[in-house]
């Protein structure tokens, strides 16, 4: 849900506004609003004001630069220097930081050199030999295409430089390098043969570009023996460089934060020459911080509380307030956009249909159990406050967002294993072939009605421990059942995403929104129940049996749709054409069906490979087959698990989402003002 707003705004006088600025930095509960206009000035400081925010800055960036080139995280909290030794700390890290963070800059581009060339250096200098430190002769090296022709080359020497130059060329990797050499004062000559067949001269980068041929094939060489050793050193350097400066660096850079904060806080505030005033928003059941906060100031603060208007504030901050199965969902709702103040979280709705349909497309013992050993791993990170370094993507999770991953992903696993059990599958069919699960054709009629299986059509009988009652993979006579049972998740969440627009628009005085709700509400409704009525389209002449529920349902949710269409038929002129949109956001749920059955055959053939194999050659088979229908499992799933994990999440963002206006109103996220460093000693009250 939506936590509730109050608006509050606070006046205060100027001299004291840094400490009344620090309280609420302490309270952490004031979401700040921009005071825009009026008499007071707002917007960019000046004067001496001015020049304490520059100084700030200045030191701030200089604190970031340097925890960034250490390429550390957060360590464990330290002291705070005295405020006048910030600046000392800063620069006695940031120095040896830069001389390091040159150093590795100068080897990685040693590194980036000789690996692209490497090879190409190592044949030219054993091509000219000891003619590269020749004081007489000139060498042009140059890199050759596999579809450059040399013949070309020659002729173009030979006429500008006839019978006074020496070619020679040598293949590397899928090219070749070559070098022209020629008199010392004749090699802009070769240069321009070169230019003439589209060539140019080989130019190494950085420092290897002074360097002879052969000093470049020596230092590349050297290079490459003692990368890893000075990698290692590197490596070291910075992390003992990290041990010392870096809690310093962090109790600083956070000091310095919060006082940027307070500049920022008196930019976006109205000041007076003796007084300033403030205003934002704070949560209901945060007020009582606030006025803690404000209260021990006495009459040198005065501020004012009053309710949001939701219907014409656009800046009021979400801040979503959920119970404990729900909030660990927050983070899937984090794809998103927050919804806009006053309107609906469908937050609860992803944290109990998204693991849902997760499970139904997965719906496989093995892979659950894999996903609920991944989600242990993960809550035991979280537990032991570690986070997880993902640097070959160029993230980091911290611990808490890794809680609510595990969260997320245990559940997600319990409905795997769940559905898993229904339709029998574990590791595909390897469970049919232990016999674990079986199908029985009775047990399935009785619970889907009949749906054309035959005990002497499906062959032999089979038996087992546990009768599995959605045999998504017998598709001969069970795909309609599944797929059917898939719509009506489409059918659902539609019609509630409409049910939501209308009761959004009736709660906003919407009377537009309201009607286009209802025409669609209606238009979808009417478009199922025909759809059932006349089974597909294969029965017309259910159009007139009055006597059928359904028709009934049909007939009046098409006059709410021509009706809601009138109402609204300025402003929404195509409503008609996203009609047919809706009843194709319906069908979209197929996906459920489709995805899942599609993994259930992927993993059936994984299962039924390495099988065989034990079949066919016996005990050897056994380790054969175990060792190929794991890797093949192991790629399947690696091979399809976004597109488990992407499905149901567009089903909830676009199918379900659309109806209700989620994507196309938001609000700011709620950001309150906040201390990052230990909290200052509460001032005294002023009077």
């Amino acid at each position: 849900m939506i936590n509730p707003m109050q608006q509050v705004v606070i006046a205060v006088r100027k001299r004291d506004s840094e400490a009344v600025i620090a309280a609420l930095q302490d309270a952490g509960v004031l979401h700040l609003k921009p005071i825009v206009g009026g008499p007071l000035n707002t917007g960019t400081l000046a004067g001496q004001d001015a020049a304490h925010r520059r100084e700030d800055e200045r030191l701030l960036a200089r604190a970031e630069s340097t925890i960034a080139e250490l390429g550390t995280y957060r360590p464990a909290p330290a002291p705070l220097p005295a405020q006048g030794e910030w600046e000392r700390a800063v620069e006695e890290a940031a120095q040896p930081v830069s001389v390091l963070a040159r150093e590795r800059q100068e080897w990685q581009a040693d590194q980036d050199a000789v690996s692209a060339y490497g090879d190409a250096v190592r044949a030219l200098a054993r091509m000219v030999g000891n003619l590269s430190g020749s004081r007489r002769l000139g060498l042009v090296p140059f890199l050759m295409q596999a579809t450059d022709n040399p013949a070309d080359l020659e002729a173009a020497l030979r006429e500008v430089l006839p019978e006074r130059y020496a070619l020679a060329t040598e293949a590397v990797g899928g090219n070749r390098v070559g070098v022209i050499v020629t008199l010392r004062g004749e090699r802009d000559a070769a240069r321009a043969a070169l230019s003439r067949v589209r060539l140019g001269e080989l130019r190494l980068p950085g420092r290897f570009d002074r360097l002879t041929l052969g000093e470049a094939a020596a230092e590349m060489e050297t290079v490459s023996k003692n990368g890893e050793a000075r990698q290692r050193d590197l490596n070291a350097r910075r992390d003992r460089l990290a041990q010392e400066h870096g809690p310093a660096l962090y109790a600083v850079r956070d000091a310095l934060k919060d006082r940027v904060a307070v500049h920022d806080v008196r930019a976006v505030s109205a000041r007076g020459k003796y007084s300033l005033a403030m205003q934002g928003y704070v949560p209901g059941d945060a007020v009582p911080a606030l006025q803690g906060a404000l209260g021990r100031f006495g009459d040198a603060v005065s501020y004012e509380l009053h309710p949001v208007d939701e219907h014409h504030d656009l800046s009021i901050p979400v801040e979503l307030k959920n119970n404990s199965y729900v909030r660990p969902f927050q983070v899937v709702m984090g794809l998103m956009s927050l919804p806009k103040y006053g309107t609906f979280d469908p937050t609860w709705v992803i944290a109990v249909f998204f693991p849902l349909f997760f499970g139904i497309i997965i719906a496989d013992v093995g892979y659950g159990l894999l996903f609920l050993l991944f989600g242990l791993w993960l809550a035991g990170k979280a537990k032991r406050n570690e986070g997880w370094d993902l640097s070959f993507f160029g993230a980091y999770v911290p611990p808490a967002t890794l809680k609510d991953l595990s969260f997320v992903t245990i559940v997600m696993a319990a409905w795997s294993i769940v559905w898993g059990v229904l339709t029998g599958e574990l590791f595909g069919t390897l469970g049919e072939h232990l016999h674990l699960f079986y199908v029985d054709p009775n047990i399935v009629n009785n619970l889907w009605g009949w749906t054309g299986i035959r005990a002497e059509a499906h062959g032999e009988v089979h038996s087992g421990l546990i009768p599995t009652v959605f045999p998504r993979l017998e598709t001969d006579y069970f795909s309609n059942v599944a797929l059917v049972f898939a719509l009506l998740f489409g059918i659902g969440q539609v019609l509630w995403g409409w049910g939501i627009r209308i009761q959004q628009g009736l709660k906003h005085k919407d009377a537009t929104h309201t009607w286009e709700g209802i025409a669609l509400f209606g238009g979808v409704l009417a478009l199922v129940m025909m759809a059932f009525a006349t089974r597909a389209g294969k029965d017309f002449g259910a159009f007139g049996n009055l006597t059928d529920p359904r028709v009934l349902v049909m007939y009046a949710g098409f006059i709410a749709f021509i009706v809601g269409y009138i109402r609204v038929i300025k402003q929404f002129p195509m409503l008609p054409i996203e009609l047919l949109s809706q009843g194709g956001a319906v069908m979209s749920y197929a996906r459920i069906f489709a995805v899942g059955l599609v993994s259930a055959i992927l993993a059936k053939l994984c299962s039924d490979v390495g099988w065989s194999m034990y079949e066919r050659i016996g005990f050897l088979g056994i380790i054969i087959g175990l060792v190929l229908g794991a890797a093949l499992h192991f790629f399947v799933l690696a091979l399809t698990l976004i597109g488990h994990i992407v499905q149901p999440l567009r089903l909830h963002m676009v199918e379900f989402l659309n109806p209700t206006g989620f994507n196309t109103e938001t609000s700011p996220r709620y950001a309150p003002l906040r201390r990052l460093s230990p909290a200052a000693t509460a001032p005294g009250q002023v009077k």
